[in-house]
């Protein structure tokens, strides 16, 4: 019965394109519909040239989204940032004495 629900990626991935980018509604599904980067980023699997969805799922979107939820987005994403860059910086090197090699 009815359309299928559009995932979750897509709908918080349109959100953020339209804050990005500063458009109405139709201005970012019109954007969406003519670039395969914000395609792929919304994760379509290959370039299609129809409107992926209405500008009134906007309206959706934002009910399904709230404010609350991004912010719990926001420090998660923080959080996998902080231990990515933990994990990638050098550890330093303690040298011991006596030791002619340094010891991790």
């Amino acid at each position: 019965m009815g359309a299928p629900a559009h995932s979750f990626r897509t709908a918080l991935g349109a959100l953020i394109i339209k804050e990005k980018l500063g458009t109405s509604d139709r201005e970012t599904v019109e954007q969406i519909r003519e670039n395969p980067y914000l395609q792929y980023f919304l994760g379509y699997s290959h370039y299609q040239n129809e409107a992926p969805f209405e500008a009134s799922m906007f309206v959706h979107f934002r009910k399904r989204i709230s404010q609350e939820l991004l912010n719990q987005i926001n420090l998660k994403i923080i959080e996998q940032g902080q231990a990515q860059k933990d994990e990638s910086s050098p550890k330093k090197k303690k040298k011991v004495k006596n030791l002619p090699f340094e010891v991790n």
